[in-house]
């Protein structure tokens, strides 16, 4: 049993909308009111004897919230229960987080900066017809059923843009896939997303550098406008749509990335990327965080765990691109601008397929072949294959594939 999420579009009437808007402010007032009542008992701890402090946390805050919101809060009763009590529980964990240096302190959300969303329990969600019934609300439609079987566990609604959501929590039985090859090794790029051992090298989408000139004229007019009117909020929502794209592009493009190497290896070897440190590097710190490369390790880490197969990460220190992939040899001059790997051996290759048969070679079932020729192939046509479509060579062939620069 493994508890999975599917992200499912509504499509909710103008009166739903509203309701959708009302469980959100109340869900933030309610995170916003905790997190002033846990700073002020905090504050006044400070100045107290460590015998005679009050504990803190978010059920003691849930409760004296709840004491008083029917005479000062009357109106958080329009909307589900949920919305003014699972926030003290976000934020218990939140503090959580902080105190053991994991994330940084909670801060306080504000409207039209937060996310707008909402928590239900899975007790008061089902499904009826291609429709969920929301507490205090009734049936809202959906554009698709839920792809997973089993209890729903919980929902979280939230809205992007002008386009309303809810994730459902499934508790559901995965059957492991049987993939058709043994290993691969994944080198990840900036010009390409990935170059693979097999010789299979997939475009970056770069949806950020594609998106960035109308999200500039856009964001430019958005500062031209008088904060709060309503020609504000209609050019606010047209960047938050150009922003939605940008993500929707890379979701995309990582899942049927993560999905295509989950479903045809047994198998994977990929790097352990310093992507904090990375990001440091002023000049490639945008390229970098246009690719997601911590969220399609992520996907393939869930996806291998949920499908049964072998994820070897790489050492953060393991000279991917330095080693030669034939003899072993490291060079340590080797720069950014040399494409093309060299050793005294004798083997020339692109420097990102020799750092791919150098992570292959990390998962022991023998050495891969470096005959290979690396082809360009998109996402698209990677999830094509996955579900049998075609294969590479029949792939590369009717694109006309670029090869390698080396014989």
């Amino acid at each position: 049993m493994i508890c999975l999420a599917h992200k499912i579009e509504l499509k909710p009437k103008n009166k739903q909308k509203t309701y959708f808007k009302k469980a959100c402010g109340v869900s933030r007032f309610a995170w916003n009111w905790g997190l002033a009542a846990w700073e002020k008992s905090y504050q006044e701890n400070k100045n107290l004897p460590k015998e005679e402090r009050s504990p803190i946390n978010g059920m003691a805050l849930k409760k004296e919230f709840n004491k008083i919101k029917k005479e000062q809060f009357p109106w958080t009763f329009e909307v589900t229960k949920y919305a003014s009590q699972q926030p003290f529980i976000h934020l218990n964990t939140a503090y959580g987080r902080f105190f053991k240096g994991i994330s940084g302190k909670p801060k306080f959300k504000k409207r039209n900066k937060s996310v707008d969303s909402f928590y239900v329990g899975g007790d008061q969600i089902k499904i009826q017809n291609k429709k969920i019934r929301v507490p205090n609300l009734g049936l809202v439609r959906l554009k698709e059923l839920p792809r997973f079987e089993g209890p729903i566990r919980s929902a979280t609604f939230s809205r992007k843009a002008d386009r309303w959501f809810v994730s459902l929590q499934i508790d559901t039985i995965i059957s492991p896939k049987s993939p058709s090859k043994e290993a691969v090794g994944v080198d990840l790029g900036i010009n390409s997303l990935v170059h693979t051992s097999d010789g299979v090298s997939i475009p970056s989408p770069k949806p950020l550098r594609k998106g960035l000139r109308a999200l500039r004229r856009a964001s430019r007019r958005l500062s031209h406008k008088q904060k709060g009117s309503k020609a504000w909020g209609k050019q606010m929502l047209k960047v938050q749509k150009i922003h939605m794209r940008i993500s929707n592009i890379r979701k995309d493009t990582l899942h049927k990335v993560s999905s295509y190497f989950t479903s045809q290896y047994k198998s994977i070897a990929i790097e352990h990327l310093n992507v904090f440190g990375m990001l440091k590097n002023h000049k490639l710190s945008r390229a970098i965080s246009d690719l997601g490369f911590y969220e399609l390790r992520r996907q393939l880490e869930y996806k291998s765990e949920m499908y049964g197969n072998n994820l070897v990460l790489a050492d953060m220190f393991f000279p991917s691109s330095k080693k030669c992939s034939s003899c072993g040899n490291i060079k340590k001059d080797l720069s950014l601008k040399e494409r093309v790997y060299t050793c005294g051996c004798g083997i020339s290759l692109d420097r990102d397929f020799n750092a791919s048969l150098n992570l292959r070679n990390l998962i022991k079932i023998g050495p891969a072949r470096s005959e290979s020729k690396p082809r360009e192939m998109t996402a698209l046509d990677l999830w094509r294959l996955s579900i049998g479509s075609t294969s590479i060579d029949e792939l590369g062939n009717e694109q006309q594939a670029s090869m390698s620069k080396f014989a």
